[in-house]
């Protein structure tokens, strides 16, 4: 039997006074869409941060394809290989080619040959629809193209798992949707996924389960039909209320 590729076990964080995560517990499947949903402040992108150690924690487990996470060292480098992650700001190395920030992972980390890299890199891009941006610099990319070179870069790695931290908050609304089309397509082929977002649209139709975070929990895990038809939670109903009605 299939063990979780991601498991959080009362996960807690703090930042100074702050209690940003309070005993989550959570568990992602192998193949599995899970959206996490919350207002801000929430502890939703620390959440997602925690999984490949960007932010420790102070207390619980976090467990990946079974292995729990490393302190530091090579281990921990090994672990980032395996989790490949998306960022609001699409932290593409502004001195590279788009093609050579999709490869530099493979060939320095997993030691890929440059010619078995590249022509992945190029399968990659197409995939996301920028093959033909392939030799610009990120600043010659719109801010869709850089976002979806990112996931490109990501995807390079061959991960178990994609984490999305609110990767389309940083663009002009009609660059959203290219963005959201390559992370739909993704989900379709059964990448397993942890995406923080405010898309409701993109929760609704790709994820497999929607978790609600508000102060630091887990409130709410359900399938997308039954969290956005009938909410089991006052806090989620209100929540929901505010942001489907505008």
């Amino acid at each position: 039997m299939a063990h979780p590729l991601v498991e959080l076990e009362r996960v807690n964080k703090h930042f100074g006074d702050l209690h940003v995560l309070k005993d989550v517990d959570l568990t992602v499947e192998s193949g599995e869409v899970v959206v996490l949903i919350g207002p801000s402040g929430s502890g939703k992108s620390t959440l997602c941060r925690t999984i490949n150690r960007l932010e420790p924690i102070d207390g619980g487990a976090i467990r990946i394809d079974g292995q729990p996470l490393p302190e530091e060292g090579k281990a921990l480098a090994r672990l980032r290989a395996d989790v490949g992650m998306v960022f609001q700001s699409f932290n593409l190395f502004a001195h590279k080619s788009i093609l050579d920030n999709v490869t530099l992972g493979p060939t320095r980390a997993r030691k890929v040959p440059k010619r078995q890299a590249r022509e992945r890199a190029m399968a990659l891009l197409e995939r996301v629809g920028i093959a033909e941006k392939a030799d610009r610099y990120p600043a010659e990319l719109s801010g869709g193209q850089q976002q979806r070179a990112a996931i490109a870069r990501a995807l390079a790695m061959e991960p178990k798992v994609m984490l999305f931290d609110e990767p389309t908050s940083a663009l002009d609304p009609e660059m959203i949707s290219e963005v959201l089309d390559v992370m739909l397509e993704l989900a379709t082929d059964g990448t397993t996924m942890v995406v923080v977002t405010h898309e409701m649209g993109f929760a609704r139709s790709a994820a497999r389960r929607v978790a609600f975070m508000d102060q630091g929990r887990i409130v709410e895990v359900a399938s997308p039909e039954r969290f956005f038809s009938s909410p089991e939670t006052d806090r989620a109903r209100d929540f929901l209320s505010k942001i489907l009605n505008h």
